[in-house]
């Protein structure tokens, strides 16, 4: 099995303490069945505190969270005491892997990092040059499945078109929903507003810009910079992945481009590395929000 990561991937480094949205407050962190049987057996003070900040369920233990929904852990320098006594090999794996996420493949294994965290956020959109996925792992040739050929081939059009000096950013958007044969509803983007704040949401600020975004309906001014390349590019690897399995190709492309365009709506407030954290941390890590945009961008397919 192969392993594929974008090339930024190797430069990402957690900024820890530096972080303005730590990632170990505001939402559950669940704990591994394997990590949760070792926290248990951690002897002393350190080792009755971690028992007693943990809710060891039936079916899945978690982190007792506290007061604005912090890790019990995130210390006040906003620091992992885990990390302090017990080293980073100690972390869950939700917090081991966190922003990473994995696409999954019969013939390969891509991982990438998610926009929810500030410091990947600025590595992706900050980056000048094109994007390339780059082989990390390599444990031997696996026979690439047609389905999966056919999905590579189409994709990698969709990253030529997304990175194409000829085109503006949102020729590029186009260019990837004509290749996947889909259009957007035809909704303002008050419409679309309203739709974002049915979904179940997180964060203040992110209900108030939606609330924005609802009195100013018109299309986004999207400038040609290269941090728009890359939001696009990140969207389209994020989110086409699932299409050879469940066969959603058109929705999830249309989700894709909805999402460059909300994000870069919602940048004209805040800029697009703030836009693009608060966008990835309330609608990309809900698999009920996506699923609820998938079904409403699937009833506009051609």
């Amino acid at each position: 099995m192969k392993t594929f990561v974008p090339d930024y991937y190797p430069d990402f480094k957690c900024i820890a303490e530096k972080c303005r949205h730590t990632c170990c407050a505001g939402w559950e962190i669940d704990i591994d069945e394997e990590t949760a049987e070792y926290y248990k057996t951690v002897p002393g003070k350190f080792g009755k505190r971690l028992c007693e900040n943990i809710d060891f369920g039936e079916e899945c233990s978690c982190f007792v969270l506290k007061e604005k929904e912090r890790c019990p852990f995130l210390n006040k320098n906003g620091l992992c005491d885990i990390i302090i006594n017990l080293g980073e090999t100690a972390l869950c794996q939700t917090c081991a892997d966190h922003p990473r996420f994995r696409n999954f493949f019969e013939s390969r294994t891509e991982v990438g990092l998610g926009l929810c965290c500030e410091a990947a956020a600025k590595l992706i959109l900050e980056k000048q040059s094109r994007t390339r996925l780059i082989e990390t792992e390599n444990n031997g040739e696996e026979d690439i499945p047609p389905e999966e050929a056919d999905f590579f081939a189409l994709r990698e059009k969709i990253f030529d078109a997304i990175f194409d000096e000829n085109f503006s950013a949102e020729e590029s958007a186009e260019k990837m929903l004509l290749l996947c044969k889909v259009v957007l509803p035809e909704k303002t983007f008050s419409e679309w507003a309203e739709i974002y704040l049915s979904l179940e949401r997180l964060d203040e600020s992110w209900t108030e810009i939606l609330e924005k975004i609802k009195q100013c309906p018109q299309k986004p001014k999207i400038e040609d910079t290269a941090a728009t390349k890359q939001l696009l590019h990140y969207f389209a690897f994020r989110h086409l992945a699932e299409a050879p399995f469940d066969g959603r190709l058109a929705e999830r492309a249309a989700f894709a481009v909805l999402s460059f365009y909300i994000t870069e709506k919602a940048a004209e407030q805040v800029g697009i590395l703030e836009a693009a954290r608060l966008y990835s941390s309330e609608v990309e890590y809900s698999d009920e929000n996506i699923e609820i945009l998938l079904n409403i961008l699937g009833k506009k397919e051609i």
